[in-house]
């Protein structure tokens, strides 16, 4: 239950984000609004770092390497977004975004990626994205 709660307030935020990131970038440009993003995100982490102090640094030297390059990621997640919510709008991006997360997942998944467990996709994983890419049509009449 905590997880899913968890997962909730994430999706939640995400997409509240990605609005103010757009709002942000009418005033100041996509990457700029990114970078800020990417700042007080970072400084916002460093000061409950302080305070939670629930993590060992000894282990960072076990790290892969390619892994430590996972936070780039989100200035292409940020500057998409921004992108995606200017022409298509905040519903149909976040919709376009869980498919896309989906339909990653099964690959990783299926074939146990990054050092996941492999699961078996089944027909009816398929058949939800299915719906949900209907449902990205219906909302786009």
């Amino acid at each position: 239950m905590k997880g899913s709660i968890f997962a909730f307030l994430g999706g939640a935020f995400i997409t509240i984000q990605g609005v103010a990131n757009t709002r942000i970038s009418q005033s100041i440009g996509t990457w700029q609004a990114a970078t800020l993003t990417q700042l007080t995100g970072f400084l916002a982490a460093l000061l409950i770092l302080l305070f939670v102090r629930d993590g060992k640094w000894e282990g960072f030297k076990q790290v892969n390497p390619l892994y430590l390059t996972s936070g780039a990621l989100a200035a292409v997640i940020i500057f998409s977004n921004v992108l995606a919510i200017q022409q298509v709008g905040v519903t149909i991006t976040i919709a376009v975004v869980l498919i896309a997360q989906l339909s990653i997942t099964f690959v990783i998944d299926s074939y146990g990626w990054f050092g996941v467990k492999r699961q078996k996709m089944r027909v009816p994983h398929f058949f939800g994205v299915a719906m949900m890419i209907i449902g990205i049509v219906i909302l786009s009449i």
